[in-house]
């Protein structure tokens, strides 16, 4: 048995596989945000781990004697997030999450700093990485920054509790602008511009290699062998990729879940900067992926949710028999609701519905959230292709990926067709899970096998004709805001 825990910013994620890589389990615990000032987000790095014992509590009840069983422990989480530890292992101060964005004045700073950031880190300084969050805290709180010993990104820290090590896999690390991506390995220039060296970094392991043992006081309380190892996991999105089988240069797949993310594999690093493009080292030894992110994908629906006070479910019923004139006359809905990375990099974007009547009702508006979010998946694309990348297919992943009428969406709006697969909402936890048993020595192709199809979503040409003029009135509402 093969444990995968996903550390995400809204739930930690838990999925018990087994040798024959069928999932036997799966139970997740919720966790809250604190955003104390406008533009900040953060957590309590305690929280994720009472969060983790307990779903470890859930995990084993539903075992039952297979938990016994499990051998080896792998970990996905939210990305860029800045957990910092002083020289008795203590946290100093709460996590910085990657939708944070009061950095975006130290980005300027670092990309004058360093000419050739987009060289080593092959990205745009960005305020949701981790580094511009150590010039912002070096301004504002230096009194922390000089308690620094180590800097982990939040699954890591995870791993220091269970295991004692610090450690970090190089699709995380990819996503700090303090390594060489290209190289996979630290970039002395790029840590030494925020005033940090190697000793403050974690020790680098490829997603698939063993990082650490579980700690005997660990595996004690968690009812495991103290022999169990824990994998070195991945960063959410390239966690994803192995738990939906993108292993291959071409694979392709968008996730939706608190952000939206249009990632493809690569064989080589691809830097596109321009673009606001993503570069970062994938999960598995020898490959690299490109990634476009939207800060605000399923939240954006979540949202909506809390302000008509009906859920997610009710809402889609809603949205579903809408004619196609209804659909056209609907407002539009921009979800930079925590600003916005590709392809605009604008951390100060907003929000807003456009074109709102007193025929605007509670469906007409959820459909705006989701066409709104396939608009911005839609801007991904177009960077990507600007970049020379071209996507054929993608599959579908996340909670969004529960919904048809979204997945029929998206298709319409990229015109490719759009793969749903059976447990497609597994998404990192699975993929923690699958490197867990690689790390075992499990075999790559066998294991990563992409999970059964459910259905695909082919483009509708006359879908598509009709989308295409509210894109351009959505690019265009975007433009004319831009820094209002």
């Amino acid at each position: 048995m093969f444990l995968g825990i996903d550390l995400g910013t809204s739930k930690v994620k838990g999925l018990l596989l087994d040798e024959q890589g069928t999932i036997v389990a799966t139970q997740r615990v919720a966790l809250d945000i604190q955003r104390p000032h406008p533009h900040w987000s953060e957590q309590a790095p305690e929280a994720w781990w009472a969060a983790t014992n307990q779903l470890v509590g859930l995990l084993r009840a539903a075992a039952g004697t297979g938990w016994e069983h499990i051998r080896a422990i792998g970990l996905s989480g939210q990305m860029h997030g800045a957990v910092l530890l002083d020289a008795a292992g203590e946290v100093i101060r709460p996590a910085i999450l990657w939708n944070d964005t009061r950095s975006a004045g130290e980005c300027a700073e670092l990309e004058a700093e360093v000419p050739r950031l987009h060289e080593i880190a092959g990205n745009l300084a960005m305020p949701g990485f981790t580094a511009p969050k150590l010039l912002w805290l070096r301004r504002h709180e230096p009194e922390n920054v000089q308690r620094i010993e180590t800097v982990l990104l939040p699954k890591d820290y995870l791993r220091y509790r269970m295991t004692g090590a610090k450690i970090t896999d190089m699709s995380d690390a990819a996503g700090t602008l303090w390594l060489d991506v290209a190289r996979r390995d630290w970039s002395d220039t790029l840590l030494a511009a925020c005033g940090l060296s190697r000793r403050h970094m974690p020790a680098l392991v490829e997603g698939s290699d063993v990082s650490a043992t579980l700690a005997p006081e660990i595996a004690r309380r968690w009812g495991l062998s103290p022999s169990v190892v824990v994998a070195g996991g991945g960063g959410d999105n390239a966690a994803s990729a192995v738990g939906i089988g993108a292993i291959a240069p071409g694979d392709a797949f968008i996730s939706l879940g608190t952000s939206g993310v249009l990632f493809v594999v690569t064989d080589a690093c691809r830097p596109a900067p321009a673009s606001a493009v993503h570069a970062f080292c994938h999960a598995l030894p020898g490959l690299w992926h490109q990634m476009s992110v939207m800060l605000s994908a399923a939240s954006c629906l979540q949202w909506f949710c809390r302000l008509v006070g009906c859920d997610e479910a009710t809402l889609l019923q809603d949205i579903h028999p809408l004619s196609d004139s209804e659909k056209a006359a609907a407002p539009l809905f921009l979800p930079y609701l925590s600003g916005e990375r590709t392809p605009h990099n604008d951390a100060d974007a907003k929000g807003m519905f456009y074109g709102l009547t007193h025929a605007s009702n509670r469906a007409s508006m959820g459909y705006a959230v989701l066409e709104g979010v396939s608009f911005g998946i839609a801007d991904g694309l177009r960077a990507l292709q600007d970049s020379g990348t071209q996507i054929r297919q993608c599959s579908l992943v996340g909670g969004g990926a529960r919904s048809p009428f979204w997945a029929q969406l998206l298709a319409d709006t990229l015109y490719i067709p759009v793969v749903t697969h059976h447990g497609g909402d597994a998404g990192g936890a699975l993929g923690a899970a699958r490197l867990a048993s690689l790390a075992l020595g499990g075999d790559r192709q066998r294991v990563c096998q992409k999970p059964p199809v459910d259905r695909v979503w082919q483009p509708r040409p006359g879908a598509h004709d009709n989308l295409m003029p509210r894109y351009g009135r959505f690019r265009a509402l975007y433009q004319d805001n831009r820094g209002r």
